[in-house]
């Protein structure tokens, strides 16, 4: 702690150091009034390059870890499955979760030789609403509670324009975004009990509207709209437990290039799960309210978003195959 104060206390001063010698070598060109709004600056300087500094300074703690009990959807690939072998590294108690049992029997396995202290798996199906009650029923039983509750899952999602298939949109919801409510809401009483966290993982997507993948977007957005409320609501009642959403970019996944294949170029897909599952585990940890990841190829479009939409949506334009583009026009839906 005393490390990450100095951290953010040197940045500081290197800020404010630097605006003096604004001011100084200006000084024949300032009149009094002008002199005093740089005053003033280097205050909002200092309280910047401290909070830069307090978001740059690693302050995870890997010995938290040991002995947490964790539960993660959609484990039995890409994110979800790198997000296991992280906590299983440092020694938590894990329940796992996906449709598909030998996969979810063979992250166990893992998971346990890399010193997890305990490894579960539930197949269950987020689609169906008893099926989150049974996952949070079981870690309650197995585990006598819960610390971190990590929501990963999503459903298939091949990149397509938008037809109006209604089911298609009812069970991206109810898998997407109803589930995550259910599972959260269940494990508010444990994870209040235990001052925990939940983890929301949402996308690029669910700030941004992407084409070919309207439904996929809408329930991203709805995460961040529930999830940003209940926070709120859980403050105004003093409840010691914290949400973080977790703002991921293209990441280098079998899922998001099989999802992705006929529309855009493989080569957005570049960072890799393990370091994405990581940042995710930190941010947890860590009780950050909100973490974008990759930070370059996430935040500065979203800036970019509230002050020049047009341009962001040219760059989701070149994302999409040219041959992608010239079918669309040639063969254009409700039209």
């Amino acid at each position: 702690m005393l490390q990450h104060l100095a951290c953010c206390w040197w940045v500081g001063v290197i800020g404010v150091t630097y605006v003096q010698l604004c001011v100084c070598n200006c000084s024949g060109f300032w009149n009094l009034e002008e002199v005093q709004v740089m005053g003033l600056t280097k205050y909002v300087v200092l309280i910047l390059a401290c909070y830069i500094g307090f978001q740059l300074f690693d302050r995870f703690d890997p010995g938290s870890i040991k002995g947490k009990r964790v539960v993660i959807t959609g484990a039995s690939t890409g994110i979800g499955e790198q997000i296991a072998y992280q906590y299983a590294k440092l020694g938590a108690k894990i329940l796992i979760t996906a449709r598909r049992e030998s996969a979810l029997q063979e992250v166990v396995a893992k998971c346990k030789e890399l010193g997890a202290q305990e490894a579960l798996y539930l197949p269950l199906d987020m689609g169906k609403q008893e099926d989150t009650v049974r996952l949070i029923d079981e870690a309650k039983i197995r585990f006598g509670g819960l610390d971190h509750l990590i929501l990963n899952h999503i459903t298939n999602n091949y990149m397509r324009l938008w037809t109006g298939d209604m089911d298609l949109l009812k069970q991206t919801m109810d898998i997407n975004f109803h589930a995550y409510v259910s599972l959260a809401t269940q494990s508010l009483p444990m994870l209040s009990e235990s001052h925990g966290s939940i983890a929301v993982l949402s996308s690029f997507a669910g700030k941004v509207g992407v084409p070919f993948v309207a439904c996929y977007s809408a329930s991203k957005f709805a995460l961040h709209g529930f999830f940003d409320a209940l926070r709120q609501e859980l403050q105004l009642q003093n409840a010691n437990l914290s949400i973080s959403t977790f703002v991921i970019g293209s990441i280098d996944t079998p899922n998001a290039k099989e999802f992705s294949k006929d529309v855009m170029d493989n080569n957005f897909f570049y960072t890799t799960a393990s370091s994405t599952a990581y940042r995710i585990m930190t941010g947890t940890s860590n009780r950050e309210r909100e973490v974008f990841y990759p930070w370059y190829q996430t935040r500065p479009m979203l800036l970019l978003r509230d002050v020049a939409p047009p341009l962001v949506e040219l760059a989701m334009k070149l994302t999409v195959k040219q041959e992608i583009i010239e079918k669309v026009l040639k063969e254009p839906q409700f039209f």
